[in-house]
């Protein structure tokens, strides 16, 4: 493709920290995390604008005029549906939907002793967990309260179950290394539908996971929806620092 002197994006890798801002401002999927440091997957996919620049909190990120191959935008399109199609729902057991009851008086009272002693019942109820396998339409996301995990939160937080976890419908994710633009799409998509009462998000004290919170206010922004959302922090011990 012959190559013309145009805006585009660009990137100091010695700057940027990889936390996924700059993903979440990009419409067309243009930029991606890769190795920790945020790139220009394609430069066809990439208008020039900077809409991106004014997410990134270290200075990476600056629009300069160079030769590049020209924006496509039909080439965008095909990105993005190809995206959304990824998404989908695989045939594997990971993605069945499965709600999980909740035990019943009778089961709760005559659980053995040593039971209660030697561990703590799962708060979790349904499958599955992870962001990129629950669709829009679970049936457990409807006017859920939701807890969206950073990843990381489950092993370094050691009563997530009985703090954070109960009476909560949970999402995890890596807002470092999962595609950023589609978990803005997902999370729109359900709060377009699902009549979300509240969000939580936990996160690590990491600059990688700032970008959670962001990629759910921005499906918030793009499903017209306000939601009471709250933000919890965690320390790399597993101590609340923010939001208890």
């Amino acid at each position: 493709m012959e190559k013309t002197l145009r805006k585009i994006i660009e990137i100091d890798e010695n700057l940027c920290d990889g936390c996924g801002n700059c993903v979440t401002g990009c419409a067309e999927g243009a930029l991606q995390i890769i190795n920790g440091k945020a790139k220009v997957v394609s430069e066809t996919f990439c208008d020039g604008l900077g809409a991106c620049i004014g997410e990134c909190p270290t200075g990476a990120l600056k629009i300069v005029e160079r030769e590049a191959s020209p924006f496509d935008e039909e080439a965008v399109k095909k990105h993005l549906a190809k995206k959304e199609d990824a998404t989908m729902p695989c045939g594997c057991p990971s993605a069945h939907i499965q709600i999980f009851d909740k035990p019943s008086a009778c089961e709760t009272a005559n659980k053995p002793k040593h039971f209660e002693s030697a561990q703590e019942e799962s708060a979790l109820t349904h499958w599955p967990i992870q962001i990129k396998l629950i669709p829009a339409s679970a049936p457990f996301l409807k006017g859920a309260d939701l807890l969206v995990l950073a990843d990381c939160t489950a092993v370094a937080f050691p009563t997530l179950h009985r703090d954070l976890m109960k009476g909560k419908v949970v999402m995890m994710g890596c807002p470092k290394f999962d595609d950023v633009q589609e978990y803005v799409q997902k999370f729109a998509d359900i709060f377009k539908t699902a009549g979300i009462k509240s969000v939580t998000v936990a996160v690590m004290e990491v600059p990688c996971c700032s970008g959670m919170p962001m990629i759910v206010k921005k499906g918030m922004e793009a499903a017209d929806k306000k939601i009471p959302m709250k933000e919890i922090v965690l320390s790399l011990r597993g101590k609340i620092l923010k939001g208890q």
